[in-house]
């Protein structure tokens, strides 16, 4: 086997094409076993030349979706649940991009494998780059194979670039999660007018800013079906970034820190990625973590301990929030501010935020696509927020460390 192909994006008839336009002089016959679609093609040979034979076996999800279900409709579910234990288990020198890769195997929806039954096919990595490029895919690949980056079994990108192997290894910086609007919950015709007023406002605002507007990016969840997570809830999470900022920024010692929570029984709250990072703090772990002063900023905007989100073009200065309002400080008890904090910003306010960041990520992430770096935004600030605004929504449930910003 060469490797197996996963996308979000479903349909047999649309692998059967980009297959047949990758070998238009191959013979094909397509055949059902068991769960799978199978096609079997083959490659005459030349007058001297003897015939190759390739195998592709495609098959799908029950009820595509955008997340996993607890409940295995099918083997392919139940196939997807291992890879993400397999995947969570593996270490990285890259934690961002392995998170990233966590949150696409909840998207997908099919499998195919490419089985090079009989001779070495040329055109067969050309064909596999095509194919994965067209359906935004990702690979499983076996050493030793012609798209191989690794000596033991190993994921690419769309782009046949690595994204983890066995030990680690990383080659790429950053990996698009992409969700078909088809499956957000709730139909997209019977929109709440909060909904809809949202998205009309917002792009407004980035016709304005002269950002490219995705008329067809669908709305966001109404406020009648968010819940806003609790201000303690909201004041314990700030507290504790504030805290691995400071190691990040090489400002304490990660043992300063852990004792600091520790002894305010915050600790319990820390994330298993947060105890990782204090446990571990490398240079590379520091610069990642950094990033989560937009977090910080976003988290305390929510708390009403800061104005405005500016346009995020400039990074955001914590030093700007007065000590008085900020969570953390040498002889401060950080459950003083904590239960000091008794309300946050209204529902509507925060999903406003978060719908515009959502639309701003989604213009970002289309400029890197195609080869451009966005200009007058920087996508590093609107990833962070747009994360942090996530989480404030409780967008798909998931928890600090687990939050995806789909686009």
């Amino acid at each position: 086997m060469i490797c197996t192909i996963y996308s979000h994006n479903v349909g047999f008839d649309t692998i059967k094409e980009l297959i047949l336009s990758s070998f238009p002089k191959g013979n094909t016959v397509i055949s059902t076993q068991d769960e799978f679609d199978i096609i079997n093609l083959e490659i005459k040979g030349g007058i001297l030349g003897s015939s190759k034979k390739i195998k592709i076996a495609y098959r799908e999800r029950l009820k595509p979706s955008y997340q996993i279900p607890e409940i295995n409709d099918s083997d392919l579910t139940a196939n997807l649940k291992g890879l993400y234990g397999y995947v969570d288990s593996l270490p990285t020198v890259n934690e961002k991009v392995k998170d990233l890769f966590l949150h696409k195997i909840q998207t997908l929806n099919c499998e195919f494998s490419i089985i090079q039954e009989k001779g070495e096919v040329k055109e067969l990595k050309t064909a596999i780059e095509n194919i994965a490029n067209e359906l935004d895919a990702v690979l499983f690949v076996q050493p030793d194979t012609a798209i191989s980056k690794s000596s033991g079994q190993h994921f690419l990108d769309k782009n046949l670039n690595l994204i983890i192997d066995g030990d680690g290894n990383c080659e790429i910086d950053a990996l698009d999660v992409k969700i078909n609007s088809v499956y957000f919950d709730g139909d997209q015709n019977e929109l709440e007018e909060d909904q809809k007023n949202r998205k009309e406002n917002n792009e407004k605002i980035l016709e304005v800013k002269g950002i490219k507007i995705n008329k067809n990016l669908p709305c966001i969840e109404s406020e009648a079906e968010t819940t806003i997570r609790t201000p303690k809830e909201i004041a314990q999470r700030v507290s504790i970034l504030a805290m691995t900022n400071l190691v990040a920024f090489n400002s304490i010692d990660p043992d300063v820190a852990i004792d600091y929570l520790q002894s305010y029984n915050l600790w319990d709250f820390v994330t298993e990625n947060e105890k990782e990072f204090l446990a571990d703090p490398t240079d590379d772990k520091k610069a990642q973590e950094s990033w989560k002063c937009e977090g910080i900023w976003t988290l305390m905007w929510a708390l009403k301990k800061v104005e405005n989100l500016d346009f995020p073009d400039v990074f955001c200065n914590l030093e700007n929030i007065s000590p008085e309002d900020y969570p953390v400080g040498p002889d401060k008890d950080p459950n003083d501010f904590i239960d000091a904090i008794v309300s946050t910003r209204s529902k509507s306010e925060i999903l406003d935020a978060d719908d515009l960041y959502y639309r701003y990520n989604w213009a970002c992430v289309d400029e890197r696509i195609n080869g451009r770096q966005i200009e007058g935004i920087n996508p590093g600030i609107v990833y962070e927020r747009q994360y942090a605004l996530n989480w404030l929504i409780n967008y798909m449930d998931q928890d600090w460390d687990s939050i995806s910003c789909d686009t």
